[in-house]
């Protein structure tokens, strides 16, 4: 575990440190797009992130080799060099894709026959999607096995691309989730196959949880930089990679009848984790297809999208989905974890995840409850004035009384003269009297 965390610190750092480089070059030669019509923020910023956090994970990959030797069990991640040569090819590849995509624009066929490559890449060197926990069996022949494994990676990176919306939302969603997934994979590996704890997945989930830790304070809101789609296509990579990695190098046969639930961990955690970006991804190809457009054409109705237009504010729209990862993840994992370390059953994980849920519900709809709440208010205001009105003694008591004539009214209205002028006219009136007389 430490030297995981070792691994993950090495990836932070230089991640960090890189960003910082990128973002003060990206704006000495100006390198960011113009603002697009779907876009959230309001001023030009550089999207060159992944580009510092595919840099951090090389070095960290790197360190993690050149310490291999005096570590036996980290040896025997790097036995078969091909998976991670063949990992961090596709890497490069799919950031050179997503690099040029956030300067040029590419077209979507282009970014997607660069995603099959690149899954491709991962596939051919024995990443692959072998078996399903269902007694270890293998269901599928081995061009199967890489047809699906290349799908199924290239489904992943669009779904993490679709998300990439808001500031540090991909960052932090990929953290909690990667980081729920090492600590999964990391214990399974350790119960299944106790003398060989280190394994390809944990590895690559640890090193991408540094990769996101160092490059969010760069992209939290207000963001400096974004991490574009290089930075996007390269988590949805990382993730799935270390997702398939897991059914290759676990023997499911070891686990009891007893875990049977938790043996399917390896299923239901992945899709658990990226729950929210895997609904975004099919409502966007679903209504992108009916409307007879392409389902990687851009537009303005994400699941963040609606968030805002629903009354979130920005960091709260962000925090929600943080939410919703994270009662998915940790309610996932403690099926897992329960039973197997605590003896408990698994109906306390469902407490937790219904409960859970529940609040992320609340949460989410809580401006829907407030703008009914002000729809009420402002439709039974009139009413409640009409009927004080009705009921307002001094207007009974202004309607009973008689109007004044008008020269009475008049009078009323004149202003009364000062005191010296009404003693000179009183004078002065006297005096013709007197003389009549």
């Amino acid at each position: 575990m430490t030297l995981f965390l070792l691994l993950a610190l090495v990836s932070a750092i230089v991640t960090f440190a890189l960003s910082i480089v990128v973002y003060k070059l990206s704006h000495k030669y100006h390198l960011y797009p113009k603002i697009r019509e779907r876009d959230v923020h309001t001023r030009p910023t550089p999207r060159l992130g992944g580009i510092a956090m595919f840099l951090g994970i090389l070095v960290a990959f790197g360190v993690a080799y050149l310490i291999s030797a005096p570590f036996a069990p980290l040896r025997l991640v790097f036995a078969n060099p091909q998976q991670i040569l063949a990992i961090l090819g596709a890497a490069l590849l799919i950031v050179l894709v997503g690099v040029a995509d956030d300067i040029w624009d590419l077209d979507w066929m282009t970014k997607l026959a660069g995603q099959f490559i690149a899954a491709g890449l991962v596939a051919w060197q024995g990443v692959q999607i072998y078996s399903l926990p269902i007694g270890g069996l293998t269901l599928w022949s081995g061009r199967t096995s890489i047809v699906v494994t290349v799908v199924a990676i290239v489904v992943v990176m669009n779904m993490i691309n679709f998300i990439d919306g808001l500031d540090g939302l991909v960052t932090g969603v990929a953290l909690i989730a990667n980081g729920v997934f090492f600590l999964y994979s990391y214990l399974l590996v350790r119960d299944t196959s106790p003398t060989n704890y280190f394994n390809l997945a944990s590895l690559i989930a640890a090193i991408l949880v540094g990769a996101c830790v160092g490059f969010l304070p760069l992209n939290w809101h207000p963001a400096k930089m974004f991490m574009g789609d290089a930075g996007a296509l390269l988590v949805g990579l990382l993730m799935a990679t270390s997702a398939i990695a897991i059914t290759g190098q676990i023997d499911l046969t070891a686990i009891n009848r007893s875990q049977l639930f938790p043996a399917f961990i390896p299923i239901l955690l992945p899709v658990a984790i990226m729950i929210i970006p895997l609904l975004d991804f099919g409502l966007a190809v679903i209504r992108r297809v009916h409307a007879g457009k392409s389902p990687f054409s851009a537009d303005r109705k994400h699941l963040h999208h609606r968030l805002l237009d629903m009354g979130h504010s920005h960091l709260h729209a962000v925090l929600i989905f943080y939410g919703w990862t994270a009662a998915a993840a940790i309610g996932c994992l403690l099926y897992y974890i329960l039973p197997v370390y605590f003896r408990l059953p698994t109906w306390y994980a469902t407490i937790f995840l219904v409960t859970s849920l529940l609040i992320c519900t609340i949460v989410t709809l809580a401006p829907l409850g407030r703008r009914k709440t002000g729809e009420w208010l402002s439709q039974s205001a009139p009413a409640q004035l009409a009927v004080l009105d009705e009921l307002d003694p001094l207007d009974e008591a202004a309607e009973a009384q008689p109007a004044p004539a008008p020269a009475a009214a008049a009078a009323a209205a004149a202003p009364a003269p000062s005191e010296p002028h009404t003693t000179r006219a009183t004078a002065t009136a006297a005096a013709p009297a007197e003389e009549n007389v």
